[in-house]
């Protein structure tokens, strides 16, 4: 099994999709005029914004669910692994990724939100909602669904459970099926308990975790000052092929840089618009925005993190393609937590293993909790037509053995199952939303226009001949949503002659 899946990984990640997601990313940049950087303080602003009806959720719970899914192991072990087999360049390309990926990330969550929908009472949104409603192709939106089932049950969950169980086998020397029964028991208090048990859950954890771990990442930094010359140019010289001793490790360090960047901050793959649809927001653009700059807290904040503490204090070990090891920081320990383990050791003896499996725990179980939303959302796309109301209870339990599984597995084929699921989301999805672009940026204009005239933007597809989102047409209650006075434009039958100039 452990080979056809390396085999499959090999095929899937092939420079073709690595290709895909960097000239995806930035196509759309200069699509938008660089909308993650020029908006940024726009993003800011909507973060904190409240929800503008009583059925979704804030666009701060919304994004601490995203971040739930983007904020994971893969920013301690995956930064660890892609260092380990990529060398200090392939951090780097993980900011590349972050940079050109915020692009991506705004695209696709505005589309999320323009095609979503009302289901049992839920915004439910996503590819599958965009693909068929905006290619008009069921069967590939059906593909995508079931794509994403197969990633968020079977093969990605594994990889948040494994280390979870060999952070605290490390630390606590708690037993790997204990923890499957903790994790377990937490998941089915939760996920029975619907969305907004998952979003309450998140929006307490998610800012508590990322701030904690970023304190302690800034005090080794700094107690470290003297060496980040050091380290900003190692990690330059590699990512360029330059470096004396890593000279001939570019192409592990872009493709290292961009699989982990992209398995970390998600930008593309398809992940976001699942939770950034179920928002209560008066433009899709406003999600967009807010999960652009999501993007920018998993890689460059969260990300950059764990790597600097791994470079700093020297506890890494680089191999190259061929196996031969460039540098043993480390000698006979494996790329994963334990990299981070022993970096903040460095600075404060015996405080690593427990911090760091506490920090994996929050990270990863969060993930997890994302992992399931995606599941569930798209099992609702399908039920749609399907009308297997058994088939959601097939997924929870389903969901909670894969990750119990995880536990007991050797980490290196849970980490290509999970890279296998990424892979296949993201070229699925990326082939969608470079098709389904403009109206994103139709979105975009329309947006920006009233907002030069200090209106709170609100959306209304007809006047800007988009056609079947279906929400937007009838389903939004509008007595919720308040206009700014100012310019002369101050009331709600005032807003279709903003739209004219995009006709």
């Amino acid at each position: 099994m452990e080979s056809f899946v390396n085999t499959l990984n090999s095929i899937i990640w092939s420079p073709v999709l690595v290709g895909l997601c960097l000239c995806a990313g930035l196509f759309f940049s200069i699509r938008s005029r660089f909308v993650q950087i020029r908006m940024i303080p726009e993003m800011w602003r909507l973060i904190f914004q409240k929800k503008e009806d009583d059925i979704g959720l804030s666009s701060f719970q919304a994004l601490t669910m995203t971040l739930a899914s983007r904020v994971g192991t893969g920013n301690i072990a995956g930064v660890a692994t892609a260092i380990c087999f990529g060398g200090p360049g392939a951090l780097f390309w993980m900011w590349m990724v972050a940079f050109l990926g915020a692009s991506s990330a705004f695209v696709e969550s505005t589309l999320g939100q323009i095609y979503k929908e009302k289901i049992d009472g839920q915004y439910r949104g996503g590819p599958a909602f965009y693909i068929e409603k905006g290619l008009n192709c069921k069967p590939y939106a059906w593909a995508f669904a079931i794509v994403t089932i197969l990633a968020s049950v079977f093969f990605c969950p594994g990889v948040q459970s494994n280390t979870i169980a060999a952070a605290w086998s490390q630390a606590f020397e708690i037993e790997p099926p204990i923890t499957a029964a903790i994790i377990a028991t937490l998941l089915c208090f939760i996920i029975f308990g619907g969305l907004k048990r998952i979003a309450q859950f998140t929006s307490i954890v998610v800012p508590f975790m990322a701030q904690a771990y970023i304190v302690v990442a800034v005090i080794i930094v700094g107690v470290n000052y003297e060496q980040i010359p050091h380290v900003l140019g190692l990690i330059i010289s590699s990512a360029f092929g330059m470096d004396s001793i890593l000279g001939g490790m570019l192409g592990a360090a872009i493709s290292w840089g961009v699989k982990r960047g992209i398995y970390s901050n998600e930008a593309g793959q398809g992940t976001a618009p699942h939770a950034s649809s179920a928002a209560a927001v008066s433009h899709p653009v406003k999600q967009g925005l807010v999960q652009a700059f999501s993007v920018y807290i998993d890689t460059l904040f969260v990300c950059t993190a764990t790597g600097l503490m791994v470079l700093m204090t020297g506890c890494y070990n680089i191999v190259d393609p061929n196996g031969a090891v460039l540098h043993e920081g480390l000698p006979g320990v494996e790329a994963g937590p334990v990299y981070t383990q022993l970096a903040i050791d460095q600075l404060m003896p015996g405080w690593g293993g427990p911090f760091i499996a506490i920090a994996i725990f929050f990270f990863a179980f969060t993930t997890i909790l994302g992992y399931y939303y995606m599941a569930e959302t798209n099992t609702a796309y399908l039920n749609r037509t399907i009308k297997k109301p058994i088939l959601m209870l097939v997924v929870k339990v389903v969901f909670l053995g894969t990750v119990a599984f995880g536990t007991l597995r050797a980490s290196s084929l849970i980490w290509a199952m999970a890279d296998v699921g990424v892979g296949m989301m993201a070229y699925l999805n990326l082939t969608a939303i470079l098709l389904l672009q403009s109206i994103a940026f139709i979105a975009l204009k329309d947006y920006e226009y009233q907002k030069k005239l200090y209106i709170n933007p609100i959306f209304h597809p007809d006047q800007l001949n988009i056609k079947n989102a279906t929400y937007w047409d009838s389903d939004r209650a509008e007595k919720n949503l308040v206009v700014e006075e100012s310019q002369g434009v101050d009331n709600l039958n005032d807003i279709s002659k903003v739209r004219s100039h995009t006709n």
